[in-house]
C-alpha cells in the first residue's frame, strides 16, 4: 500500500474500532438490565420482599423512578425482551444466557455462513455438474447436515456446558471435546490470517484506482498482461470489438497470461518465497492487519455472549446486504447470463459419479461447522426449554441458501470478466484464496467505480470471517472456564479471552511471513479435514450407542416437551453415521498431496500436516486410557464400565430442570455448592439468605441459596 493508503488506513482503523466498541457499549448500556429482574420485582412483590431486594440492588446503582421501571417491566422490554415476552432474565445466572433467541440464531448463522460459502461452494457446483449438483447437495443436507446440527445443538443446550463439560454423559469420551478444542485452535489461527488479508485488501481499495488494475507497478513483470493496462501489448477496454476479443483469445493460447491481480497477490501482498521452509521476513503490513483482526475479535467478545450477541446484529446481516448489492450490479453486466448459466446448467450424467456425492457430503459437513465444538458452545448459552429443533432447521437451510445465492453473485461477475477477455468461464473460475484475492478482484477492475465494489466485497469477507471467528474463540474460552469452573475464573473470564487472543496472535505470526500462504493452506487442508469426520462419527456412536438412544430421546423430550421426530431418530442411529463413514472413505480415496499452483509440498511438510490432523484425533484414545486408569474398580472391566457411565452431575445444569431420573441427584448436588438460579422473590422463605455470585461477564448477580 502506498503512503496515501497507509494514512487513510490509520484514520479508518481507529474509527472502525471505536464504532465496534461504541456498539458494544451501547448494547450493554442496559447494564441495569443485567440485574433488572430484581428491580422489576421491587415493583411487583410484597413490602418485605421489596426491602430485601432493594438492599441488594442499592449497593450497585441508585434506584430508578418507580413509574418508568414499572412500565418497562410490564411491557417486558428490559434486557432484550421482545414484544409478547415477559421480562428477560438469565436462567443460569452463573454462566449467563443469550439476551434473546434472535442473538443465538444470528450468531449461529454467522458461525455456519463463512468464507467457504463464497469461495468454495460455487466452484464445487460448476465443477460437479452445475444445477445437477444441487440434488445430491440437498439430499446430504436433509439426511446428514440438519440431523447432525440438531444433535450438537440439543447436546449443548441440555447440559448447558461447552465441548468439554458435556462429556459428563460418558467421561471416557471426553477426548472428543479436547479434539474439538485442538481443531478450533488450528482453524482460529489461520482463519484470522485470512481475515487480516481481507483487511489489507480493504484498505488497499481506498484509492482512486485499484492497485492491481494496471501492469505499470514496481512489482509487475514483463509477462503481466492487464485487461486495462495501457503498458501491455494487449489493450482491452469496455468498448472493445469482437476482433480484439478474438486476438486476445489467440494470444492467450500462445503464452500463459499473468494478470496484474495475480502479481499483486504474489509479488506485493505476499512477496512469496520459493519454498515452505524459506520464511523470509515478516510482512509488517500483514502483521498489523493481523493485530487489528485479533483486537476486533477480542473487543466483540469482551463480555462473552452478552457483547457478541449484540455485534452479530450487524456482522451476520450486513453481508447479505452486500451480496444483494453485488448481485444486482452483477446481473446487469454484459456476459453475466453466460456465467450464471455455466453455474446452473445441469449435467445429469455426473450424478452417477461417486465424486459428486462425496463433494456434496463434504461441503455440507464442513460448511455447517459440525465437530468444531462451536455449535455445542453456542447452544449451551440457550435457555433450557428453547426450541433448538426449530433453530437447527432455520440455520441449516439459511446456510445452504446463502451458498447458492453467493454462487449467483460470483458467477455473474466472472461471466462478465470472461466475456470481455474472450475466454470461457472455466478459464477464469477459481476457488479458495485464488477466487477471493485474484480472480474476483481482477473482475472488479472492469466495473465503473471499481474501488467502491472492491471495498464492499472485502468488507463482506471480513464480516463473514469474523462471524466464524467469534464462535471459534468463544469455544476455547468457554471450554477452559467451564472446566475449571471456580468463582475466580468465572469472574475474570475477560482475562481468559485476552490470553487466548494473545496466544492466537503470536501463533499466527509465522503465517504473515513470505512463506505464510504455504503454511495457511497446509493447515487448511490437514488440520481440519478427515479428523473432523472421525470426531463426528465417534460422537454419534458415543451418544446413540454408549449413552443410549432411548436415554437421549428422553432427555430431548424433557427439554423440548416433545420427543425428536422419527426421521431424526433414524438418521442419528443409522443414516448420518453411515454418511459420515462414506465421507471418511471418500476423503481417503480422493486424497492427493497438497500443492499450490506449480509448487509441490515436500514430504516433511506433508508429514507435518498429517501430524496436525492426528493431534486432534489422538486426544480421544489418549484421554480414554487416562480415564479408565483413574476410574474406580478392582478389574479392568469394572473400571471400563465406570468410565462409560454418566457422571452423577450429568444432566440439566439448574436444579429446577432436574426432574425425573435426574431429581435423585439434584439434592445431593445442591448440598455441595450453591446452584445458580434465577431470582424469584415469591420463593423467598425463612432460612434463606441472599448470595451474590459473579456472572460469566464479570457482573454481580443476586440469587437464592439455602443456608
Amino acid at each position: 500500500m502506498d503512503s496515501r493508503t497507509w494514512a487513510l488506513s490509520f484514520l479508518v482503523t481507529p474509527v472502525f474500532l471505536s464504532l465496534v466498541w461504541q456498539h458494544i457499549r451501547s448494547a450493554s448500556s442496559s447494564e441495569a438490565a443485567e440485574e433488572n429482574f430484581d428491580i422489576c420485582d421491587i415493583f411487583t412483590s410484597s413490602r418485605d420482599d421489596k426491602t430485601k431486594l432493594f438492599v441488594q440492588t442499592s449497593r450497585t446503582r441508585q434506584a430508578l423512578p418507580k413509574r418508568n421501571m414499572s412500565e418497562k417491566c410490564s411491557e417486558g422490554i428490559l434486557n432484550g425482551a421482545v414484544p409478547g415476552e415477559t421480562t428477560k432474565k438469565d436462567e443460569n445466572v452463573k454462566r449467563g444466557n443469550w439476551g434473546n433467541q434472535i442473538e443465538f440464531v444470528l450468531t449461529s448463522v454467522g458461525y455456519a455462513v463463512g468464507l467457504g460459502n463464497v469461495w468454495r461452494f460455487p466452484y464445487l457446483c460448476y465443477r460437479n455438474g452445475g444445477g445437477a449438483f444441487m440434488f445430491p447437495y440437498f439430499i446430504m443436507l436433509v439426511f446428514c447436515g440438519i440431523p447432525l446440527f440438531f444433535m450438537e445443538l440439543s447436546f449443548g443446550q441440555f447440559a448447558s456446558q461447552g465441548c468439554l463439560g458435556v462429556w459428563r454423559v460418558s467421561p471416557i469420551f471426553k477426548g472428543i471435546g479436547y479434539g474439538m478444542m485442538v481443531v478450533s485452535t488450528y482453524i482460529g489461527i489461520y482463519y484470522n490470517v485470512v481475515i487480516c488479508i481481507a483487511f489489507y485488501y480493504f484498505f488497499a481499495s481506498m484509492n482512486r484506482i485499484l492497485p492491481w488494475t494496471y501492469c505499470n507497478n514496481l512489482w509487475n513483470t514483463k509477462n503481466c498482461a492487464g485487461v486495462l493496462s495501457p503498458s501491455s501489448n494487449i489493450t482491452l477496454n469496455l468498448t472493445a470489438h469482437q476482433d480484439l476479443l478474438n486476438l486476445t483469445s489467440a494470444v492467450n493460447q500462445t503464452f500463459k497470461r499473468t494478470s496484474p491481480s495475480e502479481e499483486y497477490w504474489r509479488k506485493h501482498v505476499l512477496q512469496l518465497s520459493g519454498d515452505i521452509g524459506d520464511f523470509g521476513e515478516v510482512r509488517l503490513p500483514l502483521l498489523g492487519c493481523l493485530a487489528l483482526s485479533w483486537v476486533v475479535v477480542f473487543l466483540c467478545l469482551i463480555r462473552g455472549v452478552k457483547s457478541s450477541g449484540k455485534v452479530v446484529y450487524f456482522t451476520a446481516t450486513f453481508p447479505y446486504v452486500v451480496l444483494t448489492i453485488l448481485f444486482i450490479r452483477g446481473i446487469t453486466l454484459e456476459g453475466a447470463a453466460n456465467g450464471i448459466m455455466y453455474y446452473l446448467t445441469p449435467q445429469w450424467d455426473k450424478i452417477l459419479e461417486a465424486k459428486v456425492w462425496g463433494d456434496a457430503a463434504s461441503q455440507i459437513f464442513y460448511s455447517l461447522g459440525c465437530a468444531w465444538g462451536g455449535l455445542i458452545t453456542m447452544a449451551s448459552y440457550n435457555k433450557f426449554h428453547n426450541n433448538c429443533y426449530r433453530d437447527s432447521i432455520i440455520i441449516s437451510i439459511t446456510n445452504c441458501a446463502t451458498s447458492v445465492y453467493a454462487g449467483f453473485v460470483i458467477f455473474s461477475i466472472l461471466g462478465f470478466m470472461a466475456h470481455h477477455l474472450g475466454v470461457n468461464v472455466s478459464d477464469v473460475a477459481d476457488h479458495g484464496p485464488g477466487l477471493a484475492f485474484v480472480a474476483y478482484p481482477e473482475a472488479l477492475t472492469l466495473l465503473p467505480i471499481s474501488p467502491l465494489w472492491s471495498i464492499l466485497f472485502f468488507f463482506m469477507l471480513i464480516l463473514l470471517g469474523l462471524g466464524t471467528q467469534f464462535c471459534l474463540l468463544e469455544t476455547l474460552v468457554t471450554a477452559v472456564v467451564d472446566e475449571i469452573g471456580n468463582e475466580w475464573i468465572i469472574r475474570w473470564k475477560i482475562f481468559v479471552t485476552l490470553g487466548v487472543a494473545v496466544v492466537g496472535f503470536l501463533l499466527g505470526i509465522p503465517l504473515t511471513t513470505q512463506a505464510g500462504i504455504y503454511w495457511l493452506l497446509l493447515m487448511d487442508n490437514y488440520a481440519a479435514s478427515f479428523s473432523l469426520v472421525i470426531i463426528s462419527c465417534i460422537m454419534c456412536v458415543a451418544i446413540m450407542y454408549i449413552y443410549g438412544h432411548r436415554n437421549y430421546f428422553k432427555d430431548i423430550e424433557m427439554m423440548l416437551g416433545f420427543p425428536p421426530p422419527l426421521f431424526f431418530r433414524i438418521c442419528w442411529r443409522f443414516i448420518s453415521p453411515a454418511i459420515i463413514f462414506f465421507i471418511l472413505i471418500f476423503t481417503v480415496i480422493q486424497y492427493r498431496p497438497i500443492s499450490y499452483n506449480n509448487y509441490v509440498y515436500p514430504d516433511w511438510a506433508i508429514t507435518l500436516g498429517f501430524l496436525m490432523a492426528l493431534s486432534s484425533v489422538i486426544c480421544i484414545p489418549g484421554y480414554a486410557v487416562i480415564c479408565v486408569w483413574n476410574s474406580e474398580g478392582d478389574t479392568f472391566l469394572q473400571r471400563l464400565k465406570n468410565a462409560l457411565k454418566p457422571n452423577k452431575d450429568w444432566g440439566p445444569a439448574l436444579s429446577e430442570h432436574r426432574t425425573g431420573r435426574y431429581a435423585q441427584t439434584s439434592s445431593a448436588m445442591n448440598e455441595g455448592s450453591p446452584e445458580a438460579q434465577p431470582l424469584n422473590p415469591e420463593k423467598l422463605r425463612k432460612g434463606e439468605i441472599s448470595l451474590t455470585v459473579q456472572g460469566s461477564n464479570g457482573q454481580a448477580h443476586s440469587q437464592d441459596s439455602k443456608v
